[in-house]
């Protein structure tokens, strides 16, 4: 079981965990052993709510593939315990990163006071600019 939070969490069967082989330097230990992790994760037929499936496939992530699944690779360590860590943390976060509900902004009126203020300095440079004129006649 993979708690997301005090309220949601996932069952370890609805995760697919294939571990492969790992890419870039290493000599011969990176050749001959599977450290690195593929972690599936199917959003559309997972246990969690709703709202938060339809918010995570609305998410412009890289990892979440067009059919609605999420695909973490993690090969930083050469240890494949740590890499399934690491991916299970990194699924964690993009499913909290999800539900953080963003607040609507309300439109505000600048105060009365502001808008005399802005105003007032207005004409000021007005007057200002005018009294530099070469044929200056009031």
């Amino acid at each position: 079981m993979l708690i997301i939070n005090d309220k949601i969490s996932i069952p370890l069967n609805e995760i697919e965990i294939s571990a492969i082989r790992a890419e870039g330097p290493g000599g011969q230990h990176v050749n001959k052993t599977s450290s690195a992790v593929h972690l599936r994760f199917n959003i559309k037929k997972s246990s969690l709510p709703d709202w938060v499936k339809v918010k995570l496939l609305k998410m412009k992530d890289n990892r979440i593939t067009p059919s609605g699944e999420i695909i973490i690779k993690s090969q930083e360590t050469r240890s494949l315990v740590r890499n399934k860590e690491a991916a299970f943390k990194r699924l964690k976060e993009l499913i909290l990163k999800s539900m953080i509900i963003i607040k609507k902004r309300k439109a505000t009126k600048p105060s009365k006071n502001s808008v005399k203020k802005r105003l007032d300095n207005k004409k000021n440079r007005g007057e200002l600019k005018k009294s530099r004129r070469k044929n200056y006649e009031d």
